[in-house]
């Protein structure tokens, strides 16, 4: 049998037991399949020896347990330092416009909201987002002109409605 095809066959014979064996242990199933799938990654790249074990899936359990208990201990220092740094002051929520312009630019098509993000942004010019993106520069006008339409309804911005009217005393 070819060692990737036997490996597969372990794989899927005993991945479910080591998941639910780390998981017994942690506590957390998200934690238990990162950590299981990192002792599987190490035993495919020694599967040539751990293959030839007596047994590879405690091979397997073994490596997946002390990978989760050094993330156990990574946390309990990490705890234990910010215990010693005192209580963190307190975390404004997210500004309302923040939150209103993160939405509006999640209703743009994705091409408008990467150019915006490119442009607003990054303070990229129209040349070098054509040449990052691969589209023309009129493209990237014509985007960038239909998403600032399409903010300016979405944001309901009628200072811009406003600006355009010039009055005279």
């Amino acid at each position: 049998m070819d060692p990737a095809d036997d490996f597969d066959a372990f794989y899927t014979a005993t991945a479910r037991r080591v998941v639910h064996h780390v998981y017994a242990y942690c506590g957390n199933l998200a934690e238990a399949q990162d950590v299981a799938q990192e002792a599987y990654a190490r035993a495919w790249q020694r599967w040539s020896t751990v293959g030839d074990y007596e047994d590879p899936e405690g091979w397997v359990r073994t490596v997946a347990w002390r990978l989760s208990a050094n993330r156990h201990r990574g946390l309990l220092r990490w705890f234990a330092a910010r215990s010693r740094l005192g209580r963190t002051a307190d975390v404004p929520g997210p500004n309302p416009d923040r939150v209103a312009l993160l939405d509006a630019l999640r209703r743009l098509p994705e091409a408008q909201r990467r150019v915006v993000v490119l442009h607003h942004l990054e303070d990229l010019p129209v040349a070098e987002i054509a040449r990052r993106t691969g589209m023309p520069a009129g493209t990237v006008k014509v985007y960038l002109s239909r998403a600032r339409a399409a903010l300016a309804t979405l944001l309901g911005d009628d200072e811009r409605e406003d600006a355009d009217v010039v009055t005279h005393p």
